[in-house]
C-alpha cells in the first residue's frame, strides 16, 4: 500500500516538498522575521501536499520544530536530520513526521538497509537520498520508498550552487529501482529549473531557499506552471542530442 507521503505527492498538482528550514549551509537566517507559522500558512495556501521540517543542527534546527510543526498542519511531514540508529526513527514518529531522511552518502550499505527496513516496520515512508547510482544497490523495499537525488553534496554542508544535472543524469537508474516516487532535491533555485525537472519526470521535487527567501510561495509557483508550459519545452528543443 502506497504511502500517505507519497500518494500525496503524486496526487498533487504541484508536487513540491516545501520546507520549513531556520538556516541555510552559511547560516543565512531563512526565516527572516516571520515565524515557522507564518511559512506553514503560506505552503497550505500555496497547495503544499508535503512539508520537510530540517532538525538537523547545521541548519539551525532542533527536534522541538518538527514537534510545533505537526501541531500546525495536517500535511504529512518529512524530518531531515542525520539518522543513524532505530531509535530516531520512533523518535521523528514520536514528534509527527510521516517520513524521515536517510541520507546513502553517509550511511554505511548495512545501516542503509537497516533503517530503511525499521523505518517501513513502523509506518514511516523512508526519504532516500542519493548521490550517485552505486548508492542505489543498498536500498531494499524501494517500491515502498521516496528515492531522492540530492543535487549538492552533504559532506561539504550543501554549500555550492549544486548541480541540476547530476538528477537529469541518475533518473534513469533511480526509476529502475522501482520506486513509485523518484525526487530531486536541493539546488532547485528557479520555477524555470523545477518545470523542467518536472518535465523530465520527477515525481516530486523538494524545494527549500528558493521558496524560503522569495517569501511569496504563490507566485514562485504561478511562474512554475507558465514555465512548465513554454520554457522547459523551449529548454528541451535547445538541448543538444544526448545530453541535458
Amino acid at each position: 500500500m502506497t504511502s500517505h507521503f507519497i500518494e500525496a505527492l503524486l496526487r498533487a498538482e504541484r508536487p513540491l516538498v516545501m520546507e520549513v528550514k531556520r538556516q541555510d549551509a552559511d547560516g543565512i537566517d531563512l526565516i527572516a522575521g516571520r515565524t515557522p507559522a507564518d511559512i506553514v500558512a503560506g505552503y497550505e495556501a500555496a497547495g503544499a501536499p508535503c512539508i520537510s521540517v530540517v532538525t538537523g543542527r547545521w541548519f539551525g534546527g532542533t527536534p522541538e520544530l518538527l514537534r510545533d510543526v505537526a501541531r500546525m498542519t495536517s500535511l504529512p511531514l518529512l524530518q531531515k536530520d542525520f539518522i543513524t540508529r532505530p531509535s530516531q526513527l520512533e523518535t521523528a514518529q514520536e514528534l509527527g513526521a510521516s517520513a524521515v531522511l536517510l541520507t546513502a552518502a553517509l550511511l554505511p550499505a548495512s545501516s542503509l538497509r537497516n533503517l530503511v527496513t525499521a523505518a517501513l516496520r513502523i509506518g514511516l515512508t523512508p526519504f532516500v537520498e542519493i548521490t550517485g547510482e552505486e548508492e542505489l544497490a543498498a536500498v531494499p523495499n524501494a517500491d515502498a520508498c521516496v528515492i531522492a537525488v540530492n543535487n549538492k553534496d552533504i559532506r561539504n554542508r550543501e554549500r555550492g550552487a549544486g548541480d541540476i544535472d547530476r538528477s537529469l543524469a541518475l533518473l534513469p537508474a533511480v526509476r529502475a529501482t522501482g520506486t513509485p516516487c523518484p525526487v530531486s532535491a536541493s539546488a532547485i533555485d528557479s520555477p524555470r529549473t523545477a518545470a523542467r525537472l518536472l518535465d523530465e519526470g520527477f515525481a516530486g521535487l523538494l524545494v527549500a531557499t528558493a521558496l524560503l527567501r522569495t517569501g511569496r510561495p504563490q507566485e514562485w509557483l504561478a511562474e512554475l506552471d507558465r514555465s512548465r508550459t513554454t520554457d522547459t519545452r523551449t529548454l528541451r528543443l535547445a538541448a543538444p542530442a544526448g545530453g541535458v
